[in-house]
């Protein structure tokens, strides 16, 4: 069994839709960020970056001890191993998989979570910072656009990958960053492609129901680090 300590986000969806598709049990763990439950010292102890998801597999290859593992980038991977499953083996195809997964994680991910929160939820409007990361959200787009019509179905190739996990969850917010698709039709094509996969749908689907319509003010500074949840 895995634990999955999680939070309804693009970033723990790549989790869940992962561990769907490999058909792997899974125990959600929810952390409540907004009332900063991701700053208790039992998260710290597995997530020293106060950042979710993590996960803790109790049944790790070879056996032994529990394994906790935290960034997404590290549990895809690790998953994948686990299971020998969308992480090609043969060097070529495995490295521009990795290579892709990095480039979600170091440049998709974090400059897309940038733009929202410019755009959506700082409490003062920066017409400089939505500027500048609306159109590096719009450059983004375009890399992903390009490479996929090179590539045609997927992200790193001809096979579905932790690269395409990775990225989806964050092509979902697209209305919200005020991103135009049809200015990246192969990403649109992509994106309803994958959308249509049942563990997709079940990942996605996974804690939904528990995300509030409108997250506070007080429970923005508490996810950003700002000030201390109220006792």
């Amino acid at each position: 069994m895995i634990d999955l300590h999680f939070a309804a986000t693009p970033n723990g969806w790549k989790i869940t839709i992962m561990l769907e598709e490999c058909g792997l049990p899974y125990a959600i763990k929810p952390v409540n960020i907004g009332a900063g439950e991701q700053f208790r010292p039992e998260f710290l102890a597995i997530s020293p970056n106060n950042r979710i998801p993590a996960i803790v597999d109790h049944d790790p290859p070879g056996g032994g001890a529990p394994v906790s593992v935290f960034e997404t980038g590290a549990i895809l991977l690790y998953l994948a191993e686990k299971t020998g499953r969308f992480l090609p083996t043969d060097l070529r195809a495995r490295m521009r998989t990795i290579e892709w997964l990095m480039w979600q994680m170091a440049g998709l991910g974090p400059m897309l979570g940038q733009n929202g929160h410019f755009r959506l939820y700082a409490p003062e409007k920066l017409p400089y910072a939505i500027d500048r990361y609306g159109r590096e959200a719009d450059r983004l787009y375009g890399v992903l656009d390009r490479q996929l019509a090179h590539t045609g179905a997927y992200v790193a190739g001809d096979d579905y990958s932790i690269a395409d996990i990775a990225c989806f969850p964050w092509i979902i917010t697209h209305k919200a960053q005020g991103i135009d698709m049809s200015q990246f039709p192969h990403v649109a094509r992509w994106f309803a492609d994958i959308r249509q996969r049942p563990a997709v749908i079940a990942g996605t689907a996974v804690g939904r129901m528990a995300r509030p319509e409108e997250i506070t003010a007080d429970a923005k500074k508490v996810m950003m680090g700002i000030e201390e949840a109220k006792s």
